[in-house]
């Protein structure tokens, strides 16, 4: 007999947990409790599904680190007693918060399925629906009594994509998220396929493990034409400050301007861990293949190769927050430790 699966349902916030009250027209908090009387379609899936909403549901332009440790704990707290979840995320930051969780849990043996919705649930038009069904359809999927599913993945408008390497790139359309530099790890359809060579493989001799110690004394800084000296010193000298995603052009090029490199220089010798990620949302950084990237390399910028910029900003707390060498942390950057990059 077919081994039903027990899936925790977490609403922490977003559009997807929201329905019109039609007097007013406004929208409110759905009530996740009566989540089987809302959604009948649910009475039909194989698994055993229970819910659990956040007392008071974040809106996913106020989500920081301690959110993401909150929906962290709350499925680690959770984690032997289940064997998928499913977590509602407002879209606007849900890349950044599955990133982050992707590398809050080490050798992961089970699915963490992200998912959200660009309507209201109640809307007739909604996406909600179809996303949340299908999330827990691939957050219990099983394959010889284990999950098909080791990593954190984040369903949108019929893909399942690896979570960190994501972006979303769509307000309006159903279609909000991208990853350019990987294939979906499932297609949902008429069947739901599941591309096997695209998953992520777990050490399962090894326990999951926990780790919450993020840094977030970073900041994302974004090259453009006539971004001037003042300006970069500016931002470089908050006080606190440890690192820096610094968005190039293309493969990784920024100015050669002499100001330019001798702040970046400078700083990264005081101590700050710069990282090299591209502006575009597919393709990668090749430090040295152009002259305008050959000195960032020579001063010590890390190569964030093929990150994504939200997965890259996870990283890099991740990381300080384990108080690294420049030498060890550039190793570790520039590997790829949950298939975040190539």
């Amino acid at each position: 007999m077919k081994k039903r699966a027990k899936i925790l349902l977490i609403y922490t916030g977003g559009t997807i947990g929201m329905i019109k009250d039609y007097d007013s027209g406004a929208l409110k908090a759905f009530n996740f409790d009566e989540l089987l009387q809302n959604i009948p379609e649910l009475k039909i899936l194989e698994h055993e599904i229970d819910t659990l909403s956040f007392d008071d549901p974040i809106d996913s332009s106020n989500m920081n680190v301690e959110c993401w440790v909150k929906v962290a704990n709350t499925i680690n707290e959770n984690f032997e007693t289940y064997d998928g979840f499913v977590v509602l995320h407002g879209s606007d930051t849900m890349s950044y918060t599955a990133s982050a969780l992707s590398f809050m849990f080490e050798n992961l043996t089970k699915p963490i399925i992200f998912t959200g919705s660009q309507l209201p649930i109640g809307d007739l038009r909604t996406d909600a629906k179809e996303n949340l069904i299908t999330s827990i359809q691939i957050a219990g999927l099983q394959k010889n009594g284990k999950p098909v599913i080791s990593e954190v993945g984040l369903y949108f408008e019929y893909k399942l994509y690896r979570a960190n390497r994501t972006t979303k790139i769509n307000a309006e359309h159903f279609q909000a998220f991208a990853s350019l530099n990987h294939h979906p790890l499932a297609e949902s359809g008429v069947y739901l396929s599941v591309n096997y060579n695209a998953l992520w493989r777990p050490n399962r001799r090894q326990k999951t493990k926990l780790h919450t110690g993020f840094n977030n004394e970073v900041l994302i800084l974004k090259i453009f034409p006539g971004i001037n000296a003042k300006t970069v010193e500016y931002m470089l000298s908050k006080p606190g400050l440890k690192g820096v995603v610094l968005e190039t052009y293309g493969s990784g090029n920024a100015p050669s301007d002499e100001w330019f490199l001798d702040i970046l220089k400078r700083k990264i010798s005081e101590g700050l861990f710069v990282v090299n990620v591209t502006q575009c949302i597919g393709g990668s950084v090749v430090m040295g293949q152009y002259e305008t990237s050959v000195q960032l390399k020579k001063i010590g910028v890390v190569s964030g190769k093929d990150i994504s910029t939200e997965a890259a900003v996870a990283k890099l707390m991740y990381l300080l927050g384990k108080e690294l060498s420049p030498k060890v942390f550039k190793t570790i950057f520039e590997t790829s430790l949950r298939g975040e990059m190539s």
